[in-house]
């Protein structure tokens, strides 16, 4: 669509905020607060984590899902909802229909994690799977609705989702009252646009701060522009967060409410999502972990005490296990080289005994003996190990050259 100065958008008040946190009592957890006391020694004051990802479905778009189709007429009702969705917003949807006696179709991407597939389905809603990007599945989800009447239900540009989304800004004020600080990941908007409302006007003073993949960074552009701006092509493993416009009702709100938007690298993200597993015992997923990433990115920028949302922690098993990886390299856990040796009996023993002897821990081996890269007598070895940190990494690769060994390029 196109957007001027001129085009206003429903906004969403403190009261609509408090009449979804009515309307959630007993629906919606109140889910935990829980300090971190690494990052606390980082930032140099507390800080906290808000735990929606311990939230009914894994994620905060329940409260948001429910208090959208709660308010639907009883024509609109019978009707029925359809959604489009990837993970998190299906999974909200689909539960918050079923408290309600709704029926609803959830759209998802041929590619959707299968876990999420049968969550969603677990929950109540008829799954079609469409399309190979959302764009497309939403494309689909929208015909669905004006070839059945169904009413489409939005992930974050709707005032009422908006609204039920601020119910996390409220329980932050009543749980860590002496709050200066908040960090929310940020993908359409819905989310960070509700905590804004709810916080900015009974706390001014505390600061909102927000944050996207710098693959997916669709606000800072949209900002600057002073309209909702579209980026080609976001790319980003952080599902939750990775929409290519903002919604056109948070945009506004953001820009009014939100006091700055920052953007954190897909190393950061690894780092965050293996810094709550390791020491916060917490599964959350890439965009859940965006706070965090931000905060290891620049702790001394924050003014304390901090509270980080956890928004989700729907993570397909499989990516995690790379992000895991690619997290524990990003902080020099993890180290992967190639290097050529003698192709001869004991050769590869030798090599072993001095990773062993620097006590790097061995992850896999691929040892090639037959390659046109090869000389006759030569063999080449590409080794994965787990290695205590940059130091670590820096010693492993001192006693190679020392042993005689050519770390490969």
């Amino acid at each position: 669509m196109t957007y001027s100065a001129a085009d206003s958008f429903p906004t969403v008040t403190l009261d609509d905020v408090r009449g979804a946190q009515k309307m959630l009592s007993g629906i919606a957890r109140v889910t935990a607060m829980e300090g971190s006391r690494h990052l606390s020694q980082l930032v140099g004051a507390p800080v906290h984590f808000k735990c929606e990802n311990l939230q009914r479905t894994g994620s905060f778009k329940l409260r948001g899902a429910y208090v959208r189709i709660a308010g639907l007429s009883p024509e609109e009702r019978a009707a029925g909802v359809v959604a489009a969705s990837a993970g998190n917003h299906a999974q909200g949807v689909a539960l918050a229909s079923s408290l309600l006696g709704v029926r609803s179709t959830v759209f998802m991407p041929d590619g959707a994690p299968l876990p999420k597939v049968a969550a969603t389905r677990e929950y109540g809603a008829e799954v079609r799977l469409h399309g190979q990007v959302v764009d497309e599945t939403l494309a689909a989800a929208q015909e669905y609705a004006r070839e059945t009447g169904a009413v489409f239900i939005h992930p974050f540009d709707h005032p009422d989702v908006i609204a039920g989304q601020g119910t996390v800004g409220l329980e932050i004020l009543e749980q860590c009252p002496e709050v200066r600080t908040v960090v929310v990941g940020i993908g359409g908007g819905g989310l960070a646009a509700g905590i804004a409302v709810g916080i900015k006007a009974l706390r001014p003073d505390v600061k909102v701060i927000g944050v996207q993949a710098a693959g997916a960074a669709a606000y800072p552009p949209s900002l600057s522009a002073g309209y909702p701006v579209a980026i080609e092509r976001p790319a980003t493993m952080a599902d939750g967060i990775k929409v290519g416009r903002p919604g056109d009702v948070p945009f506004k709100i953001i820009g009014d409410l939100v006091d700055e938007v920052r953007t954190v690298s897909e190393d950061a993200l690894s780092s965050a999502l293996l810094l709550c597993l390791e020491r916060a015992k917490l599964v959350v997923e890439p965009a859940g972990a965006s706070p965090v990433a931000a905060l290891l990115s620049e702790p001394e920028s924050f003014e304390g005490p901090v509270v980080a949302v956890l928004s989700g922690g729907n993570v397909d098993p499989l990516l995690m296990q790379r992000i895991l990886r690619h997290g524990m390299a990003a902080a020099g856990r993890y180290l992967s080289l190639r290097l050529r040796l003698t192709d001869r009996p004991g050769a590869l023993a030798e090599l072993l005994g001095v990773l062993t002897v620097v006590d790097a821990n061995v992850l896999d081996v691929s040892h090639v003996r037959t390659d046109p890269r090869l000389g006759l007598t030569e063999a080449e070895v590409e080794l994965h190990l787990e290695t205590k940190g940059p130091e670590h990494c820096a010693e492993v690769g001192a006693a190679l050259r020392e042993a005689g060994y050519t770390v490969m390029p």
